[in-house]
């Protein structure tokens, strides 16, 4: 998987803005002003293909210890983010559901006014 397919999927999803809150080399995706996953674009160039998600903490210890390319998240709540390396040993399927996994989580803790504005995006 390479950055230009993994932001296309990020940005795809509906309701999803990108920002760089942080820094220039910090790209952010959120969902109605929450953040969902992020990646050092200048660590990408460099070929540290990392991206951090949100995942439920026991999802997060059973990964973690199954995938040599899953960690606690890099400068995250450890409990709730992960660092998924792209091109390990991530099977790409399981990248692309964890992106979902994360963005779910997000909008589950959304208020209800901002629920109901993404459903009207349909």
């Amino acid at each position: 998987m390479n950055i230009e397919e993994l932001h296309q999927y990020c940005s795809n999803k509906k309701g999803v803005t990108e920002h760089f809150p942080f820094d220039e080399v910090t790209l952010v995706f959120k969902v109605k002003g929450k953040m969902f996953a992020l990646i050092n674009l200048e660590k990408w160039e460099r070929g540290e293909t990392v991206i951090n998600v949100k995942c439920k903490p026991t999802w997060s210890e059973e990964l973690r210890e199954e995938y040599e390319g899953v960690n606690p998240g890099f400068h995250m709540n450890k409990k709730h983010w992960n660092s998924l390396t792209i091109n390990c040993d991530i099977p790409e399927n399981l990248v692309l559901r964890l992106i979902n996994h994360s963005y779910d989580l997000v909008v589950k803790k959304l208020p209800k006014k901002l629920k109901e504005e993404l459903k009207e995006m349909e």
